[in-house]
């Protein structure tokens, strides 16, 4: 597939793994994940899953990248995903998921090998914010109920030269949608990560 252009973001975009469909509406990006998509390394030694439709772009320095996120969710861990990706050992998403139990969550997990699994809370709503933000060699992942405050996620190293993305995963689905809007990117380094802003 070609470059993807993404308004007000600087740099092209580059399907890793395509999906089975996308659209760009407006400032809408929509990702079509297919069945038993996933990007997940089993700490238990199951074997390894890294078919996931992502869109990734090389975007350097202190930022912050932030989207509405919403999903149409049908099965147990159908997700959409911001994405930090720095090859096939190292990754760490920021997802909006549906857990066993039917709620969706902010969950994260970061990959160096082998992944781990965190679920933040429980979202009543049908759609969440979520932003990375690179700040020197860390990162950090934050959510909001209402595009305005912010809670921290997780605060990590993954280094500075990972790439950012997003991801639509339906690892034991027959496929799902995801629809990023409200893309913001800013080149500008966060000054506190539990301040709310």
């Amino acid at each position: 597939m070609t470059a993807v252009t993404l308004p007000g973001l600087p740099a092209a975009f580059r399907w890793d793994r395509e999906p089975a469909a996308f659209r760009l509406e407006g400032d809408a990006l929509r990702i079509e994940a297919g069945p038993q998509t996933d990007l997940f390394v089993d700490p238990q030694g199951a074997p390894a899953r890294l078919d996931a439709p992502r869109l990734l772009g090389r975007l350097d320095g202190d930022l912050q990248l932030s989207a509405r996120v919403s999903v149409g969710f049908a099965s147990t861990f159908d997700a959409g995903v911001l994405l930090l990706y720095a090859g096939e050992p190292a990754w760490a998403k920021l997802c909006f998921e549906l857990s066993p139990d039917g709620r969706p969550m902010v969950v994260s997990v970061v990959t160096r090998d082998l992944s781990d699994d965190a679920n933040a809370f429980a979202v009543e709503a049908e759609e969440i914010w979520l932003r990375i933000s690179r700040i020197g060699a860390a990162s950090a992942f934050h959510a909001s109920q209402d595009g305005r405050r912010w809670e921290l996620i997780r605060h990590f190293a993954l280094g500075a030269d990972a790439e950012l993305g997003f991801l639509a995963q339906s690892p034991t689905g027959e496929g799902c949608s995801v629809t990023f809007d409200q893309i913001t990117f800013v080149q500008d380094r966060l000054a506190d990560l539990r301040s709310g802003v």
